[in-house]
């Protein structure tokens, strides 16, 4: 099968977001006017190491882009396999003064470098000063660039130096109602590499 995006595909299901997978989530925590908000976005990212940079891009104007543009920062929450469901509950549409952490029962804590509300429990959590909004094609497609001003780490994530993502199972996003967890990890060593 071959067809092009501007022609449709002819199947129940647009299988664009089936093909990019698996995806990260990144559980995004906001703060502005109306309160706090956390929403799960699979079109997110880590971009750049130096300084550490990630991008997620919403394809309507959200709770957490109205806020973005009011406070100009975020978090990106990372999810674990046994946070699915409250991850699922925040990704409900509510009205703006909705906290989705009360709703969902998400254990709320305070970021360290920005003003903003992050998962208190989460495996990791990265805090961020927006770079740039970038509006897309379409409509109502907005990509943000964020700089990681702050990790926090869960202690029991910790083995001998590394962040193991064996100990806390990460979630990720497929196609149309599909998730997958990681449960096996293996390494592979570069061409030259020791």
């Amino acid at each position: 099968m071959f067809y092009r995006p501007e022609d449709g595909h002819g199947l129940p299901h647009n299988p664009f977001n089936a093909i990019i997978t698996p995806r990260p989530i990144g559980w995004i925590s906001t703060r502005g006017s109306q309160g706090d908000n956390i929403a799960p976005y699979s079109f997110f990212n880590g971009v750049a190491y130096t300084p550490p940079q990630v991008v997620f891009s919403s394809t309507e104007e959200k709770d957490s882009l109205s806020n973005l543009r009011e406070t100009g920062v975020f978090a990106v929450n990372i999810v674990e396999y046994a946070m699915r469901d409250q991850m699922n509950v925040s990704s409900g549409s509510y009205p703006p003064q909705t906290d989705e952490f009360m709703l969902a029962g998400i254990a709320k804590a305070e970021c360290e470098t920005i003003d903003c509300p992050r998962v208190g429990d989460a495996p990791a959590t990265l805090e961020c000063r927006v770079h740039q909004i970038v509006p897309l094609l379409g409509s109502a497609n907005f990509l943000t660039i964020g700089e990681v001003t702050g990790i926090h780490l869960r202690d029991d994530c910790l083995v001998d130096g590394r962040f193991d993502v064996t100990r806390f199972q990460p979630l990720a996003r497929l196609g149309y109602r599909d998730y997958s967890v990681v449960t096996e990890v293996f390494e592979m060593l570069r061409p030259g590499q020791k």
